[in-house]
């Protein structure tokens, strides 16, 4: 038995069980994404190191792993902490009503969501419910087999669920929508792909939440599609939060018309290996675009992201900045690439990865990348790997701050810059107390800002 043998059986067991099983295209790309995924197995760290996208981070122990099915028992039993959970998560949401769709184990719980009222001309439903309700819409945004690395052709062939967001012309969503993902549990492996298509001058913040209700290993694997016709406002914030032991596999892939705009904000604070794919191509002239990042890494965890910005059309404006903070035996990847295509004229484009060690053995990898094959453009891009300043240690070591609470505000500021970019205030406070969390003097940080508030 080959060693990814358990997640072709695996998919065999469920498929006649899986939603839209009875929709003959959706049947053809699940068995050509499963044949695809046979072929080409786990991503591992190949023979070219030059070229290998994942040459930092290997997938191959997962071809090895066991991971159970979803269990809708323990997910019952799980109930009154996950209502816990989802209550800590709300509060201090008072300057947004909020519209909230829960998944437990990759499935929608319709008891723990409350969508509330949304404007006329937004759908706001599960992958599942939209498979049976307008299969035809599903299909036009659904995706295909070759899309992404083997990860995301697994998830093709085994997704059971995940949301299904349709803005119509012209529609504005004014509250965030909260896509919550939780895992119940322990050992089972969640495939969930969300599709949210933003019509021609709609807008929405939509803001995915990964987070564990227990302290075991669990397999994260999530494609999230999203697509902005012209003049189209998308946020999306993406705050992963789940266990220590978690493996958290994830790609976003964005595709813009003429003078939309895309944010993304990808904040990574758990997870054992997590690996981010972030992708968007500009399909018409004037699109805009931000992609921020920050993670955390300590222990022997592991971060990955992989991003893409296609400016395939003139006048496009991309700006990315991703910042990494490594502690212990952690590592962070990052790998940018913005490819400015033939004819794409007047092109803006911007990339920066920065990244802080606080210890001897944490290790930072930073490729950005650029590649112009047209003229009359603005592109830069540039990374930093380093330890805190020791001038802006001294300085405010001379301020009688003591040095451990010195190196906490330095690298609290250095984060700071990243969660300033989302616009949402509440978003950008629930991201702070995420980080707060994790960091070496966070608790204390915390009260310091408090005081000044």
């Amino acid at each position: 038995m080959s060693t990814d043998q358990v997640w072709l059986d695996a998919f065999r067991e469920r498929a006649p069980s899986l939603p839209g099983a009875a929709l003959p295209w959706l049947a053809q790309i699940r068995q050509q994404a499963l044949e695809r995924f046979e072929t080409e197995g786990w991503p591992t760290i190949r023979t070219d190191p030059l070229n290998d996208p994942w040459r930092h981070t290997s997938l191959q122990s997962l071809g090895r792993s066991s991971f159970v099915a979803p269990d809708a028992a323990a997910s019952a039993s799980a109930g009154t902490q996950l209502q816990q959970l989802l209550g800590a998560m709300r509060e201090g949401e008072q300057d947004e009503n909020g519209h909230w769709l829960v998944f437990v184990d990759g499935t929608h719980a319709e008891s723990l969501s409350s969508p509330g009222s949304l404007p006329e001309g937004v759908i706001l439903t599960s992958l599942a419910r939209a498979l049976t309700e307008f299969p035809e819409r599903v299909e036009a945004v659904f995706g295909a087999a070759e899309d992404g690395y083997s990860p995301a052709a697994l998830n093709a062939a085994m997704a059971a669920d995940g949301a299904f967001i349709t803005l119509r012309r012209g529609v504005a969503v004014e509250h965030p929508v909260h896509l919550v993902f939780v895992s119940a549990t322990p050992q089972a492996a969640a495939h969930v792909r969300n599709l949210i298509v933003a019509e021609t001058g709609a807008q929405a913040t939509i803001v995915e939440h990964h987070v564990s209700a227990h302290a075991d290993r669990n397999l994260s694997n999530i494609v999230t599609r999203i697509e902005c016709a012209e003049d189209a406002r998308v946020t999306h914030v993406k705050l992963q939060q789940e266990s220590e032991q978690a493996v958290h596999l994830a790609r976003i892939e964005a595709r813009q018309g003429r003078d939309s705009m895309f944010a993304s904000h990808s904040l990574s604070f758990g997870a054992r290996l997590a690996r981010n794919d972030i992708v968007t191509r500009f399909d018409g002239n004037g699109c805009e675009t931000l992609f921020n990042g920050l993670y955390h890494v300590d222990g022997k965890r592991h971060v990955d992201h992989h991003t893409t910005i296609d400016h395939a059309h003139p006048h496009g404006t991309s700006h990315e900045y991703y910042r990494g903070i490594v502690d212990g035996d952690g590592r962070g990847v990052f790998a940018g690439r913005i490819v400015v295509g033939v004819g794409a004229l007047r092109t803006d484009a911007i990339q920066r990865t920065d990244n802080l060690l606080l210890s001897a053995q944490a290790e930072a990898d930073a490729r950005p990348e650029l590649e112009i094959y047209a003229d009359d453009v603005k592109c830069a891009h540039g990374a930093t790997v380093g330890r805190i300043d020791e001038t802006a240690l001294f300085y405010l070591r001379t301020r009688g701050i003591e040095e451990e609470r010195a190196r906490n505000l330095l690298t609290w500021a250095f984060a700071a810059e990243a969660l300033g970019r989302i616009a949402v205030p509440s978003l950008r406070r629930r991201a702070r107390t995420a980080l707060l969390d994790r960091l070496p003097g966070g608790a204390a940080l915390a009260r310091t800002m408090e005081e000044f508030q």
